[in-house]
């Protein structure tokens, strides 16, 4: 601020400032290979600058010794100086990254919530699915849906008329049965996805997904939710279920293999939508990697660690984050009864996820009973180790099965959304 009233004599003593160091630069790199005569009239010039800068000399003095200087460092200067505008921007570009990779490692890490564990606190990547192409976005608002919400459209039409069926088993994810193959990210990087195949009467349509999309919480709600009824995987499967005990049920073939695929009962004609649905980015984040030095994780909080040391998870997917709720510090005696979550005997607190699981509110489903936490077992915390459980206990690959967190795994703890710009938008819950 103060540098914008400075007087001109004041910039250009800068400016020589500026302009001595690098022709120290050019001195100490160069004077090896250049010939005495240029060294020599090199450091007159360099004398001369620095005499008047010490003198306080003029603005219009200094500015002819800075050009007698520029002219003999052009002369000089060889790949020091004069810079070319790639060596400038190379030299920004790799500064730019040693500052980001400073502030990643140590201060506030970027993070993508990968699956659909923590919500509806986080998304993972969601569906929003269309029952009429009167309620697909035009154009317009496709555009405007992938730069706020990451939205990308999927649009399913049918080759030919007939009832609508879906593969069920086989090599699946989740429910709806898929294979994994290769295709590409943002159209252009190779990937792997999830190819989805859908039944119109023989005809297969086809659709691929990135690996940690939730096909069956799309599938649910075209084909089988009934209003009022939230997508669980217990939904799901209780549907299917009821459909494959009343026989409705065909077979179809998939890549040479046979596999059930269950009626919805709607028909269509060809050339109609039979699906439609946007897949919708996961929350991205900043992860605060600087408290938890300082202090100790607060049950409650969103806690992003690392599964390098914890094995069911390092043998499958290796060293990778994961984001739950923490819910057991050591010492801790925790259990479920559903649907709520106990610790040290009284029901948790220290986060609204806690009681909205336990009341089934907000579109919380509760905590589900498996594995360390099974029906009437009680499981302590050890020394040295967190427990951590995900908001969606239904869908949560978490603590109830490969245990717990070792301390020297914790990584920090979310403090903003930053995309997409849904409603949670803003600071983590």
């Amino acid at each position: 601020m103060f540098g914008f009233f400075a007087s001109q004599d004041k910039k250009m003593r800068d400016n020589a400032a500026n302009w001595l160091e690098l022709a120290e630069k050019v001195f100490q790199f160069r004077r090896d290979i250049l010939a005495p005569a240029q060294v020599d009239e090199l450091q007159l010039r360099r004398s001369e600058l620095q005499l008047l800068v010490k003198e306080k000399a003029g603005a219009e003095k200094l500015k002819l010794a800075i050009e007698r200087l520029e002219e003999v460092m052009r002369r000089t200067g060889g790949a020091v100086y004069p810079k070319t505008a790639l060596i400038e921007n190379v030299e920004f570009f790799l500064v730019a990254a040693i500052v980001i990779l400073g502030i990643r490692t140590y201060f506030v890490q970027p993070f993508k919530i990968p699956t659909n564990s923590m919500w509806p606190s986080y998304n993972g990547m969601t569906p929003e699915v269309f029952k009429t192409p009167a309620e697909e976005p035009g154009i317009p608002a496709m555009a405007a849906r992938l730069l706020a919400f990451g939205a990308w459209p999927h649009r399913l039409n049918a080759p030919v008329e007939g009832e609508i069926f879906i593969p069920v088993g086989g090599e699946a994810r989740g429910i709806v049965s898929c294979r994994v193959v290769g295709g590409r990210s943002w159209l252009v990087l190779p990937a792997q996805v999830r190819e989805y195949t859908i039944f119109v009467g023989d005809e297969a349509v086809r659709t691929q997904v990135p690996m940690d999309f939730d096909f069956d919480w799309a599938v649910y709600e075209a084909f089988f939710g009934q209003s009022g009824r939230a997508y669980s995987v217990q939904n799901l499967l209780s549907e299917v279920q009821r459909k494959i005990d009343a026989r409705e049920i065909v077979d179809r073939t998939i890549n040479g293999q046979t596999v059930k695929c269950v009626r919805t009962g709607k028909r269509v004609r060809a050339g109609e939508r039979i699906f439609s649905f946007d897949e919708l980015t996961g929350d991205q984040l900043f992860v605060d990697r600087m408290s938890y030095h300082f202090v100790r994780p607060s049950v409650g909080s969103g806690f992003v660690f690392r599964t390098g040391n914890i094995p069911d998870i390092a043998r499958q997917a290796g060293d990778q984050y994961y984001i739950k709720r923490l819910v057991g510090t050591p010492g801790d005696k925790m259990e479920i009864r559903e649907p709520g979550l106990y610790r040290n005997g009284a029901p948790i607190t220290g986060s609204s996820a806690f009681a909205n699981n336990a009341q089934r509110a907000n579109r919380y489903s509760g905590y589900w009973s498996m594995g360390l936490l099974s029906p009437q077992r009680v499981t302590e915390v050890p020394k040295n180790a967190f427990m951590a459980l995900g908001d969606n206990s239904y869908n949560s690959q978490d603590g109830r099965y490969w245990g717990f967190v070792p301390s020297k795994d914790v990584v920090g703890r979310p403090i903003f959304v930053y995309y997409p710009f849904a409603s949670r938008w803003g600071p983590a819950r």
